[in-house]
């Protein structure tokens, strides 16, 4: 899952950066309104986690905005600015949740998860394809009972292939979901990460579940009997 940052105090979107990546995250930072709002005009996020008072252009009106364009990737605000009139106007800006600062990095996990079960209403928080299954809380991945040690970008491969499940994702998808937007997208590294997760989950003794689609990209699904 790929998660936009829009928050003008660096330190504060470094810290909050390095913690989604450390859970398996790709993440990209927008230091003001202005930047915010070109970012999530032409990316694929997942969740925006905004700050309400940025330079250019406050939280409120990027959100506005891009709900005038249909955009409607779920926005977490942050701010210290905590009495209800602001949650209120922050709400009605568009906005999926508001978070008050300070506030602990585990309730910041917490609620992305749950912005995400409610874009996604079927997702739950255990996703299963054959006898395969991914723990999106602990982040771990087990098949046929047996526990997989995955790195967190293979998890997040793995997760998107898994949600997608079983129909067929393009490269450009899993460039734009998986990696952020200073990825080279002229490397191989897409290939070389289905087969590390190849590897691990279609061992000899399993029936294999990544599929490439000649074409189109990858799949994570049962063989045709």
């Amino acid at each position: 899952m790929r998660i936009l940052i829009a928050e003008d105090e660096a330190k504060v979107a470094q810290h909050i950066a390095a913690g989604l990546r450390a859970e398996g995250y790709a993440v990209d930072i927008a230091a003001d309104g202005e930047e915010a709002l070109w970012l999530a005009e032409n990316n694929p996020f997942d969740v925006i986690v905004c700050d309400v008072m940025m330079p250019g252009k406050d939280g409120f009106t990027v959100v506005r905005h891009l709900r005038r364009k249909q955009i409607t990737t779920p926005v977490i605000f942050v701010s210290a600015r905590g009495e209800i009139e602001d949650r209120v106007r922050g709400l009605d800006a568009g906005a999926d949740d508001y978070l008050v600062k300070p506030f602990s990095f585990a309730e910041l996990l917490a609620r992305v998860r749950a912005v995400l079960r409610r874009q996604r209403p079927q997702a739950i928080n255990v996703i299963r394809v054959a006898d395969l299954e991914l723990d999106l809380v602990t982040h771990r991945a087990r098949r046929g009972g047996e526990e997989i040690e995955l790195t967190n970008r293979e998890f997040a491969l793995l997760e998107f292939l898994m949600t997608n499940s079983p129909r067929p994702v393009s490269k450009t998808a899993i460039v734009e979901h998986v990696w952020d937007q200073h990825f080279d997208s002229e490397t191989n590294v897409v290939n070389v990460y289905v087969n590390y997760l190849r590897k691990k989950i279609d061992r000899p003794e399993w029936k294999p579940l990544v599929q490439t689609m000649r074409g189109v990209g990858f799949a994570l699904r049962e063989e045709p009997a």
